[in-house]
């Protein structure tokens, strides 16, 4: 396997730098630099002559985090269409897993957390512990996993990207509001002038088509935030059509800034949460839902639904994994950190009390599941690696 020169492609370090960058965000904001730091991240900057006016805290979450977006729905198209989900015999078994991977922690967050549990009022983070950290999860798979078969890989990378999808779609449909159609509208045609210049920059690769793409990009981003859309819709909707060739040139690129500066600035400003001084029975049901949820529903819904999906494998599918290695692949599953902190961040946005606990619930969760799947992933490669020394 080719190792990349830089640390920021690879697996490891950016999930390393993406932890300290969360603690280094919760450890301040639990020190006297609280103050300083909150009126920092509370600061506006408007774009004059628009309505555009957002905090710091909010640019970081709708402009930067936008171009993460924009990389993984690049990164979604590739493997929908050349990748790992690019036939139906391919994608059944993870997309059975991962739906058992967002239907079981639902269940068992609205148990804790819902109506039925007589919390209505946190039933609204039901979103929150469905997702899958791609970045986290390859990388404790990377640091843990040596003498895996590469089917483990391949089906934890099918499940997330999967999982992927699915949290686009609540970010797209659950926290639109007030959405202006005109707007929105506006921004679509945007993005189709950006489809059109993607195709001419492949056709041509004139590098002011690439300058007309960026500013397209820029406008197209701007109508959907003044719509009401979440703004990172607009990176995912440029990234869905640009052009397979510039689109790879793209992710290249932006690949280290994103690991190496957009991921760990927005887990450092999510993570920035005071750390209530009250006894666990006050925390809120959120919170315990999440840590429940996160590491206990994923484990259990990935392992029972790939178990069950894999006894139905069509003609063609990739071979069956043990049940062993699905409990694996469930463990890094429970691992949600970034969609899940901005999925947090948007169901409690109106309760900041709620939306703190809920993104501790998020980072606790986390690392509960971080710390399970590395134990699990190093039995089960340790156990592959005395079978195939045995075998030699």
């Amino acid at each position: 396997m080719r190792i990349s020169a830089n640390p920021l492609r690879g697996q490891q370090f950016p999930a390393v730098l993406l932890l300290l960058a969360a603690g280094l965000g919760l450890l301040l904001a639990n020190l006297p630099t609280h103050d300083a730091l909150a009126s920092l991240l509370d600061f506006h900057i408007a774009v004059p002559g628009t309505d555009l006016d957002l905090s710091v805290a909010h640019w970081v979450s709708d402009g930067l985090l936008a171009v993460f977006f924009l990389v993984v729905a690049i990164e979604l198209r590739h493997e929908l269409t050349h990748g790992e989900l690019d036939s139906v015999s391919k994608a059944v078994q993870p997309a059975i897993a991962a739906a058992g991977g967002i239907l079981v922690p639902i269940a068992a967050y609205l148990l804790i957390a819902g109506p039925a549990a007589g919390t209505a009022e946190t039933a609204a983070g039901w979103p929150v512990p469905t997702a899958t950290d791609i970045a986290f999860a390859l990388g404790v798979l990377a640091m843990f996993g040596r003498g895996l078969p590469s089917g483990v890989r391949v089906f934890l990378l099918a499940l997330a990207i999967l999982d992927d999808i699915v949290g686009i779609v609540f970010i797209a449909v659950l926290f639109a509001h007030d959405v202006q159609w005109l707007l929105f509208g506006l921004a679509v045609v945007a993005v189709a002038v950006f489809w059109a210049l993607s195709r001419l920059l492949h056709a041509k690769g004139h590098p002011l088509i690439a300058v007309a793409m960026a500013v397209v990009g820029v406008v197209s981003w701007g109508l959907v935030a003044a719509s009401g859309v979440h703004a990172t819709i607009a990176g995912v909707m440029l990234g869905l059509v640009m052009a397979p060739v510039p689109a790879g040139r793209v992710r290249h690129a932006l690949e280290p800034t994103v690991n190496g500066f957009i991921l760990p600035v927005f887990a450092f400003v999510a993570a920035f949460v005071v750390i209530p001084a009250v006894s666990p029975s006050a925390l809120s049901p959120a919170f315990w839902a999440i840590v429940v949820a996160l590491p206990v529903g994923k484990i259990v819904g990935i392992s029972l639904f790939g178990w069950a999906a894999m006894r139905i494998r069509p003609q063609g599918a990739p071979p069956a994994l043990p049940f062993a290695d699905l409990v694996a692949a469930g463990a890094l599953g429970g691992i949600g950190f970034t969609v899940s902190l901005l999925l947090a961040n948007l169901a409690f946005a109106s309760d900041a009390g709620i939306r703190d606990q809920a993104i501790l619930g998020v980072l606790v969760g986390s690392l509960i599941a971080l710390a399970l799947s590395g134990v699990i992933v190093s039995l089960r490669a340790g156990w592959y690696r005395r079978v195939a020394s045995a075998a030699s």
